[in-house]
């Protein structure tokens, strides 16, 4: 198992104006809501297709915090919809590279590694007590996805998790419910079956389970015989956001870590703005360093 590396890859020395560089989020959000994200952690479980691009959206928005979880190393087959994954990453871990990436965006963001998967039986040493503002789930176990929903419901810990971005070619069909209203979409379907029947989430298809959920509408589209290279592509076999077996396409992966990333940041500023919390301790010094 292994332990949470805090190693910062910013350069908080580097010379660079911060209001300059992100002054465009100030103007768009408002300066408190600037203020909310650079005093914001982010947790961001799964730095792959989907993850990657999440990652990429919120160090540009000058998210202040940034854990990312994933064991996986850069592949060649990762550079068609991974925004770490090029020829000189090839090998590195994601994490790794990301970090590298995000330090050059936003010299001020701590980044925190974590180098291992989400397990159910390691959820308290992965989230409990460090501090996370917001969860977002890029994973792509069945099981691993339904017990840290869970996990955050128990802990009050707002999450937003991910459905499958494989054999999809139409990002206009991504659309963001809660998590017991989508639609079109195995993985997901998988997880409610899992979060009701072992997690006590409500059985009534008119209760909410107040998760937020991207997905997409899109019917998926299966491999041709012989194509398949991880898992057998048909309908039973759609367990999860890594593309294996299917083919995939970063205008809908990217998509996808567009649309929750930009959820995210609207809940933020509206906190930021007066709806419905009121800043925390951190954001106010933050606001009061900027003023």
């Amino acid at each position: 198992m292994n332990t949470i590396n805090t190693h910062i890859f910013s350069d908080e020395s580097a010379e660079v104006d911060l209001e300059r560089r992100f002054g465009g989020i100030a103007r768009l959000y408002g300066a408190p809501a600037l203020a909310r994200f650079r005093a914001t952690h982010v947790c961001v479980i799964g730095v792959g297709g989907v993850g990657s691009w999440i990652v990429e959206a919120l160090a540009r928005s000058a998210i202040g915090q940034l854990t990312l979880i994933d064991l996986d190393n850069v592949a060649e087959s990762n550079i068609n919809r991974q925004i770490q994954a090029l020829s000189s990453t090839i090998g590195q871990a994601k994490i790794g590279a990301l970090a590298e990436r995000i330090a050059l965006i936003n010299p001020s963001c701590k980044v925190n590694l974590v180098e291992d998967f989400i397990e159910p039986g390691n959820l308290d040493q992965m989230i409990a007590g460090r501090g996370y503002d917001y969860v977002i789930d890029a994973i792509d176990s069945v099981k691993s996805k339904a017990a840290l929903i869970a996990y955050c419901r128990d802990h009050a810990l707002p999450l937003i998790t991910i459905g499958s971005a494989g054999g999809q070619v139409d990002p206009t069909r991504i659309d963001i419910r809660d998590l017991s209203k989508t639609e079109q979409e195995p993985l997901l379907k998988m997880v409610r079956k899992r979060l009701r029947s072992q997690y006590g989430f409500p059985r009534s298809l008119k209760t909410k389970f107040n998760v937020d959920a991207v997905f997409s509408m899109e019917p998926l589209t299966f491999p041709g015989e012989g194509d398949a290279c991880d898992l057998d592509a048909g309908p039973a076999g759609v367990t999860g956001l890594n593309c294996a077996g299917f083919g995939s396409s970063m205008v809908v992966t990217a998509t996808f870590g567009m649309v929750a990333a930009g959820h995210l940041l609207r809940k933020l500023a509206a906190a930021a703005n007066g709806e419905p919390a009121l800043p925390s301790e951190a954001v106010q010094a933050v606001a009061a360093a900027l003023s």
